[in-house]
């Protein structure tokens, strides 16, 4: 995982997190979100692997 230990890294991850969060309803702020409960941490989880199986179909 190179890229993820980047800053650069970090924050695509940060972003993508964010768009997912956005995407399944839950409001994820920046920093910490320890309100969450587990099924929405769980559903942003979940959206975040969706899309990445997704689109390493996509690329095949």
């Amino acid at each position: 995982m190179k890229g993820v230990t980047t800053p650069q890294g970090r924050e695509a991850l940060e972003r993508f997190k964010m768009e997912s969060a956005n995407e399944v309803g839950v409001n994820l702020k920046p920093g910490y979100n320890g309100d969450l409960t587990s099924q929405q941490a769980g559903s942003i989880g979940g959206r975040m692997v969706k899309k990445m199986i997704d689109a390493y179909k996509t690329q095949k």
